[in-house]
């Protein structure tokens, strides 16, 4: 019988995730996050009364063996001068479902069904009017998770303006679960908005499910500038409740002079650095390789690699 493994998670990088850990031989469950209210998710959420499926389209794409072309179409965004112009074609699709379903969840399943998903995704909530909530280190409240990642101050923490449901079967697949992923990506919209539900935090107490952290190549400018390794597995504990991160996964690769240089100095962003003792000192297990490949001047996880070493500490727990 395969392992059960959930994953939490948002945007790209669970979906650059689950496209290597799909194939091999466990069970995953992703959970996605849906307060985004930017771009033509933003658009949709405010036009059908909806929760955020942007996120969602991104992971389903990933998770398919459906033909590229087909993936390709999914992800393409028109270029008009009507409404239609930025919206992405499997955002609509999911939007039309969800108007035919009137469940996310089943909506998500038929599109599963179409693009030849063997595994589950779900959303952390149905809840329609979902809002992510932020306070800044001057006392500043932000409303909206497109605005919590342009504030020009630093984030304090993250809430939600109204106590999520959280959906029973994201509950039973954390009972259920082998091993908790928490995915790469921004741990204040994609990663923390998952965990700070209160459903999620007792039913992670209540489980002896290992929960791994993934960790970021490189910082979130207003979220983790200068966060070292460490740092991220602390802010992960002050919202996990009773449970801490018990093992994190961080890449040991020597970042490029000029690669480094340019998100320095074009996005405001630093490789994350491994700091050995202070993770000794949380009694948090480390995993290390060479995880990051540069593509196109792009620094991306390598989903094989970090993928092998997730299935790798599976077999052995």
């Amino acid at each position: 019988m395969n392992k059960k493994v959930v994953v939490f998670g948002g945007g790209t990088g669970i979906s650059y995730l689950l496209r290597g850990l799909k194939d091999f031989p466990i069970d995953i469950t992703a959970v996605i996050t849906v307060s985004d209210n930017g771009r033509s998710t933003g658009r949709l959420r405010q036009e059908f009364h909806t929760p955020a499926v942007g996120d969602i389209r991104q992971v389903v794409t990933n998770l398919s063996s459906t033909d590229e072309a087909i993936k390709k179409m999914l992800s393409y965004r028109f270029k008009t001068s009507s409404d239609l112009n930025g919206h992405a074609l499997g955002n609509l699709i999911l939007t039309a479902m969800l108007d035919i379903t009137g469940s996310l969840k089943e909506s998500i399943s038929s599109l599963s069904k179409i693009l030849d998903v063997r595994h589950t995704v779900l959303p952390i909530s149905e809840d329609p009017n979902l809002t992510l909530m932020g306070e800044d280190i001057k006392g500043n409240v932000i409303e909206g998770e497109e605005e919590i990642t342009k504030s020009p101050n630093k984030i304090k923490r993250i809430f939600y303006k109204e106590e999520p449901t959280v959906l029973p079967e994201v509950i039973k697949a954390i009972n259920e679960a082998d091993l908790i992923i928490l995915s790469m990506g921004s741990l204040y919209t994609s990663i923390l908005p998952n965990v700070i539900c209160k459903e999620v935090q007792l039913a992670l107490g209540d489980t002896e499910a290992p929960i791994m952290y993934v960790c970021n190549a490189v910082s979130q400018p207003g979220e983790t500038d200068g966060f070292k390794v460490s740092d991220h597995i602390k802010m992960l504990n002050s919202y996990l409740g009773e449970r801490e991160v018990n093992v994190v996964i961080a890449s040991n690769t020597k970042i490029p002079k000029h690669i480094a240089h340019k998100y320095e100095t074009e996005e405001q962003k630093d490789p994350i650095l491994i700091d050995y003792k202070e993770i000794e000192k949380l009694g948090v297990e480390l995993i290390e390789d060479d995880l990051i490949v540069i593509e196109e001047n792009i620094i991306r996880h390598n989903s094989l690699k970090v993928s092998s070493l997730i299935f790798s500490y599976l077999v052995r727990k």
